[in-house]
């Protein structure tokens, strides 16, 4: 099996799906998983594409959200991971929830059943042997520590890294409907939905002012020296930072109470509320939304009490935190994913500087297309950057800054979204349908632009590249 095989270091979202691409071409792929033999600080389980943080994949809506239109470019350029979440959806308004455990169950069947694909376990401790001349390195943000240095030495770069934190997961029993309702903002229902999808826990002025005092003096964990400088990502901060820059921060951010009346109170919208997400298929479990923490776990349990709704809460997991590890991939990293320094090494996932499930897995895709191409002797061709994939592509190997201009070395983490997409063409800036203001002209240049991305990624997956690369 090692003979010519591809070998893929990290079965997580990206690595999987790199996998997945790769066997789809007809070609031998080795997944390198050091669990269980090694463990991380924040997985809990051996499972091939194990979530360990939210188990949404965020908005399904092709249309008019970033993320939803790069949920269905995946699906149309036969993504295993987005082929998991459709099978073992749950209600989640209009978003894209999944049942951790039985889309991990099934990405992992997947691949072990594929004749093409070889699944070791065993930690890789530093560079692949120099025998391994196609490599795809997805180990995401929890890199061992010796792959890690042995990255770090050949690059010359120094480490990068973030913060990134976890939410609570609390029991469906112990939260008092008496307090809560059910209910998606604005009603939407979403794939598999009902528009009714979320618990909501309504504070009023006062229990707000209440949880954000308790909230901004309950202890925090602490960091070691030398982690001491390290930034959070923006898009995933712990509720008590948010806290710090402003007491009417979370109002505006993870418990708006915009699009939810409350029925309780005669449909009145509560002045905060924080909404809670289906986690498991059995609806058991539910995860509370945007409230990743870095609040000692004693800390947590007192502090959440405090929300109405939630004063017996029982907790299936606790908040935490883990430190990312990810490269400065503008510089380091070609189009073809390649390391300019070694490039039998390409790179897929979180350690590229992408964020979320879904953009860690469309790098995994692209990386797997690619390195299937090369293996099969055809020239892979980036997706056009009027796409999600081209326009994330970009972002993580030059759309950022050029490195010279990039002195500050300022490359952040982002999720997709469409400021990363070329503008529209002039005639095409008032597209129909636009002549509204504000949200509705919005929206409409939206549409036109995944309009336009879906149209081009079908040219781009009719290509000759394609045809010959299967």
């Amino acid at each position: 099996m090692h003979d010519n095989a591809i070998h893929v270091i990290g079965g997580g979202l990206a690595g999987s799906e790199a996998a997945w691409q790769i066997a789809r071409a007809g070609v031998r792929v080795i997944v390198h998983e050091m669990r269980p033999s090694r463990s991380t600080e924040a997985h809990k389980t051996d499972a091939l594409a194990e979530l360990v943080c939210s188990n949404s994949f965020r908005s399904d809506d092709a249309e008019t959200n970033a993320v939803g239109l790069l949920h269905e470019e995946m699906r149309r350029a036969g993504s295993l991971i987005m082929a998991a979440a459709d099978a073992h959806k749950l209600p989640a308004g209009g978003a894209l929830a999944v049942d951790r455990d039985d889309f991990a169950r099934h990405v992992t069947g997947a691949l072990t059943a594929h004749p093409c694909v070889a699944v070791e376990r065993g930690e890789v401790a530093g560079l692949p042997p120099p025998a391994w001349d196609s490599v795809i390195i997805a180990t995401g943000p929890l890199t061992s520590p010796a792959l890690s240095s042995a990255i770090q030495g050949l690059t010359g770069e120094g480490e990068l890294a973030f913060f990134d934190a976890i939410a609570p997961i609390v029991h469906l029993e112990s939260i008092d409907a008496r307090i809560t309702w059910r209910q998606s903002r604005y009603d939407k229902a979403g794939p598999g939905g009902t528009g009714a999808d979320y618990i909501n826990c309504p504070l009023s002025q006062a229990e707000y002012e209440t949880f954000i005092s308790a909230l901004m003096a309950a202890e925090k964990t602490s960091f070691h020296a030398w982690e001491a400088s390290t930034p959070y990502f923006e898009g995933c901060l712990p509720i008590e930072v948010m806290a710090e820059r402003g007491r009417e921060t979370l109002r505006f951010g993870p418990m708006k109470p915009v699009g939810l009346s409350n029925p309780h109170r005669g449909g009145e919208r509560p002045y905060a509320v924080v909404q809670l997400r289906q986690d498991n298929a059995l609806g058991t479990l539910w995860n509370m939304v945007g409230f990743q923490t870095k609040l000692k776990h004693g800390e947590q349990v007192r502090t959440f009490r405090l929300i109405p709704g939630l004063g017996q809460a029982e907790f299936a997991r606790l908040g935490g935190l883990h430190r990312n590890t990810f490269l400065n991939a503008p510089k380091l990293i070609d189009t073809q994913l390649r390391l300019r320094a070694s490039p039998r090494l390409r790179f897929a996932g979180q350690i590229t500087g992408c964020e979320g499930y879904v953009e860690s897995a469309a790098i995994g895709l692209l990386a797997g297309q690619a390195a299937a191409a090369e293996r099969r002797g055809v020239a892979w061709q980036p997706p056009p950057v009027t796409t999600a994939f081209g326009a994330l592509l970009g972002h993580i190997t030059g759309g950022h800054l050029a490195p010279e201009a990039d002195a500050a070395g300022s490359f952040q983490p982002m999720n997709i979204n469409f400021g990363l997409f070329p503008p529209l063409p002039q005639s095409d800036s008032q597209p129909a349908g636009s002549r509204g203001k504000g949200k509705e002209r919005g929206a409409a240049k939206k549409r036109a632009l995944s309009a336009r991305a879906l149209a081009d990624l079908d040219a781009w997956l009719a290509g000759p590249w394609r045809s010959a690369a299967e």
